[in-house]
Order: C-alpha cells, then structure tokens, then sequence
C-alpha cells in the first residue's frame, strides 16, 4: 500500500493534472489549446521564439547532455490565468540561491544579526543535504509531456528532493523560531506567513513542471524534521562559531572538502556550481562572525525580552535603504574582485583559458572559484559592511 502510494506521488500526471487546474496547458499541433482556439503562446524556455504561420512564437524546452544544451522540438503552451502563473513564477524565484544571498545580508544589515546568522547556517546545511540527495538517488524530473515545464536552467539536475521547497520551508520557520521570544509578534501570525510562504514556493516547483508532488512533500517534511532536531542547539553552536578561532578555520577546511568531493555525475549539472556557492557562503558567514564578534561589535539589543518592534519611520526607512545600497555595491564589486583574481590564478595554474564556459566547468577550476568567490562575499557582508554602517553612523 505504501509502495502504491509513492509511486502514485510520483506520477507525471498528478503534476499536470495541477497546471490544467491552474490554467497552463499544452498548445495542440493546431494551435488550439487543449480545446481553446487562438490562445496566446507564452515561453517556454530561454531561448528565442520563431515565428509561426499564425502569427505566434513557437519556444523550445531545452536540455542539458554532457554541459550542452540541445534542443528539443518546439512545444509552445497556454496560459487561461496570469493570476496564477506570475504568482508561481515569482514564487519559484524565490527560491533561487540570488535571492537567499541577498535577502539574508538584509535581514543581517536591518533587522538583527542574530536571526540572520541562524537562518545562515540552517540554509547551508539543509541545501547541501538537500543537493547532494539529489545527486546521489539520481530520481528524474516529471517527464514532458504530460508536464509543462517552464524552466531550462536546472533540467540537468534531478528531482528528489525539491530543494527550493527544503530552501523555502527552513528560511521561513527559522525566521519564525529565531524572533520568538526575542521580539514582541502575534505567533500565528508569523506561523501562517511561514506557512504561506513555504507552501507558495513549494506549489511554484508543481506549476512549473520541474518536480512530482513526492519531491515536493519529501523536502517540506526534510526542513521541518531538520528544524526540529536542531533548533535546541542553535544558541550553542552561534556561540561556539563566535567566540572559538578554530570554527572558522574548521567550516573553511569541511566545506571546501564537501565542496570538491560532491558526488560525481556522468553529465554537467548546475547542482555541484550551486553548492559550492552555498558552502562558500557559509565558510565565509563563520569568519566574519567570529571576525566581528573579536572587534566588539556583535549588534546585541538593549532591553528585557521580548523586545517590541520599533514603528516605521521614514528615516529609518532611508537608512535601511542607505544600508542595502551600501552593502549591495560593496558585495557587487567584492564579487568582481574575487572571481576575476580567482580565475586568473586558476588559469595561470593549470595554463588553461578560463573564458571558456567548458574549462569553468571544470571540478579543478569551478569548485577553486565559487568557493574563494562566496567565501569573500560571506566574510565581507558579515564584518566589513556592518564594521563600515557602523564607521558611518548608518
């Protein structure tokens, strides 16, 4: 019963069953879609339409083989409910490791360093375990058709599990957790916008065709159980970070290690690049909390908990504003820095061209330069921005 049950949740079907519910289907090779006539072709991929007898854009779902991505027939779809699909498609970009990297750095600069640094470590080690799952059980995607599948970038990668849900489900609730009883909120409150948020992203992974309703459920039920085991350890292990010199040594050494020896694929997936920019991050989140913590200035509250939110000013809007900018520009032109250092080095080491995307693909030079890359950003979006906003009074 339970082995029909699995197999059931992994159904292609059940999956495209839930787009035609929400209003994206197939176009039908006579340009009707799935009964609906002179329906509007959205795309489908990134590449560029070709125009079609009826006057719409034909787009094609590409897919990866051996780091190349080779097209496949064109399969254009409909959309009855843009309602719908910009929600999911918002949704489903929240999930992308761009916006993790940013949004944590602001709750960092704005909210509270001690809330930023525990949704920090949670998000590096769930999406680790979470990715490297997927490289090890080797599940495929829902196959297309019956699925419409609106994303390219990742279709090299396998399905099992959802690691924008695992990324969703653990940021939101460890938010959730880390303010409780530090600050005065309505619990259910936060618990229903967690709530929302992770499920949100979770259905974006079903209506955009990239993974079964078991992907989904399996990453959901991962963060939270995660969340569970570990949350009483979380004041301990932030405090052994801050204040012993070997963490960070030890978190650069064992997330370059898991870095270089990710399992290895018989084709190019995005998933080892991705995790190297994850762990990267990490290693450089424990430097710059130990590094800040030495100078003296860990922002610690003043006042008995839980601590009331302070009201919306319009200068405290400016200077969160100045703050972001501020910090953005400089993890931008950190970025620059370290990936074009790294990559000249790399070059000269092992005498190759790294403006070639094949020789960036490489274990000995991608792995070398994402990890230095978000290494330097972690480091300097915990210590040197805050020690600068500090220097300015922002």
């Amino acid at each position: 019963m339970a082995l029909l049950l699995l197999n059931s949740l992994q159904d292609p079907q059940l999956v495209a069953q839930f787009q035609r519910s929400c209003g994206l289907t197939f176009l039908q090779p006579n340009g009707e879609a799935n009964g609906h006539s002179n329906a509007q072709t959205l795309q489908g991929g990134r590449e560029k339409g070709v125009p079609q007898e009826n006057g719409h854009k034909s787009y094609s779902n590409g897919s990866y083989s051996n780091g190349t991505l080779k097209q496949m027939p064109a399969r254009k779809y409909v959309v009855h409910n843009y309602v719908l699909y910009y929600l999911f498609r918002f949704a489903a970009a929240l999930g992308q490791e761009i916006f993790y990297i940013t949004f944590m750095p602001f709750i960092l600069w704005n909210i509270d360093s001690f809330i930023a640094r525990r949704m920090i470590y949670v998000w590096c080690i769930v999406m680790y375990i979470g990715q490297a799952s997927k490289d090890i059980l080797k599940w495929p995607r829902p196959s297309s058709p019956p699925v419409v599948k609106l994303e390219t970038r990742v279709e090299a990668e396998y399905g099992m599990p959802s690691t924008h849900t695992i990324a969703a489900t653990a940021i939101s609730f460890t938010f959730l957790l880390a303010s409780v009883g530090r600050y005065q909120f309505p619990f259910l409150l936060g618990f229903v916008v967690a709530l929302c948020l992770s499920t949100l992203v979770s259905l974006s992974r079903l209506y955009t065709g990239m993974h079964t309703v078991l992907d989904v459920i399996c990453g959901a039920v991962f963060a939270l159980v995660f969340l569970a085991v570990t949350f009483p350890a979380w004041d301990f292990f932030d405090h052994l970070v801050m204040t012993n010199p070997l963490c960070p040594v030890v978190a650069v050494i064992v997330a370059f290690l898991l870095s270089y020896n990710y399992p290895k694929l018989d084709h190019y997936s995005t998933t080892r690049a991705d995790t190297t920019v994850i762990l990267g991050a990490g290693a450089g989140t424990c430097i710059g909390v130990w590094l800040i913590n030495y100078l003296g200035l860990t922002y610690v509250p003043t006042g008995l908990f839980p601590l009331s939110i302070p009201p919306i000013s319009s200068d405290m809007l400016l200077k969160h504003l100045a703050r972001f900018v501020l910090g953005v520009t400089v993890l931008g032109v950190t970025r620059y820095i370290a990936k074009t250092l790294s990559l000249k080095a790399l070059g000269l080491w092992y005498n190759v061209s790294t403006q070639s995307q094949l020789v960036r693909q490489r274990l000995e030079i991608e792995v070398p330069y994402k990890f230095v890359t978000y290494t330097s950003i972690g480091v300097i979006a915990i210590s040197f921005v805050p020690w600068v906003c500090h220097m300015l009074d922002l």
